[in-house]
C-alpha cells in the first residue's frame, strides 16, 4: 500500500483509550469513513457504552471492549492514552501488540500556572518508549496535532489539518499516512524517522497555548509540495 492509494478497509483500527475526547473523535472520523473500529478502555462496560454513542453518531458500527480485547482484535492499534499510563499500558498489552502495527499518539506533557510544556523522556519520545517496550511491533507516530473539539464535532465537516506520520518502516508509515487521509481535509505527510518524534510531540504544547490565547483550535499545515506530492515517501 502507498500512502496516496484507498484506505485499508480490510483492516481493523483499534483505539486504546478510545473512551477519551482524541479516541472518541478519531473513532467517530474513522467509523464515518467505513473503517472498522474498535475501540478499548480499562473498564469494558465503560467502552461499550461509547461505542454504542459513536454508532449512532457515525452512523456505522463501532464496537468496544477492554484495552486487551481491543487490541488483540485490531490490525492497526492507536494508542491514544495519557503519558503517565503509557509504559504500563503497554507493557501489559505486549503480547496482543506483536505483529500489529502500532500508532503511538501520546504527548508527553504537563501543566502549572504558566501553561503547557513539554515534559522530557528518557527514551526520547514517547513513541521511542513505545518502540523498546514493544519489540514485536511495528511503531509508528502520528495524530498528535488534530483538536479534539473539531474531530468530536458532527457539525464540522473537514478539519483544515496535516497529520505528520514518523516511523522507521515505509510500509507502515504508508498505511497511516492512508489512515489520516481518511479524515475529510486531513493530509497525512511523512514526517520522518521515529528518532525525530519528539519534536513533534512536543510541539502539542505550543499549539495549546496558541489556541488558548487566540480561542480557536489551530491545527498544523506543511506548504510548498507539488500537487499530489504529500504520499511520495
Amino acid at each position: 500500500m502507498t500512502a496516496d492509494s484507498d484506505v485499508p478497509v480490510n483492516r481493523t483500527i483499534g483505539i486504546l483509550g478510545g473512551t477519551g475526547p482524541q479516541g472518541r473523535g478519531l473513532a467517530y472520523r474513522f467509523a464515518a469513513a467505513g473503517l472498522t473500529v474498535v475501540i478499548g478502555s480499562r473498564k469494558a462496560d465503560k467502552a461499550e457504552a461509547a461505542a454504542e454513542e459513536l454508532s449512532a453518531q457515525a452512523g456505522a458500527p463501532v464496537s468496544g471492549g477492554s484495552n486487551e480485547d481491543c487490541a488483540r482484535r485490531s490490525d492497526v492499534v492507536l494508542v491514544v492514552v495519557p503519558f503517565e499510563g503509557h509504559r504500563e499500558l503497554l507493557l501489559s498489552l505486549r503480547e496482543q501488540l506483536a505483529g500489529k502495527v502500532v500508532v503511538d499518539c501520546v504527548n508527553p506533557m504537563g501543566f502549572d500556572g504558566k501553561g503547557p510544556f513539554s515534559l522530557s523522556v528518557a527514551e526520547g519520545s514517547a513513541a521511542e518508549q513505545a518502540r523498546e517496550l514493544l519489540p514485536d511491533s511495528t511503531v509508528t507516530a502520528a495524530f498528535h496535532h488534530l483538536s479534539a473539539v473539531l474531530l468530536t464535532d458532527p457539525a464540522v465537516g473537514t478539519i483544515d489539518s496535516d497529520v505528520l506520520v514518523l516511523g522507521d518502516d515505509r510500509g507502515a508509515t504508508a498505511e497511516v499516512q492512508a489512515l489520516a487521509s481518511a479524515i475529510p481535509g486531513v493530509r497525512g505527510v511523512y514526517g520522518g524517522r521515529l528518532r525525530n518524534a519528539g519534536q513533534v510531540e512536543a510541539l502539542t504544547a505550543n499549539l495549546i497555548a496558541l489556541n488558548r490565547r487566540y480561542k480557536t483550535h489551530a491545527g498544523i499545515r506543511v506548504t510548498g509540495f507539488p500537487e499530489g506530492a504529500a504520499g511520495v515517501l
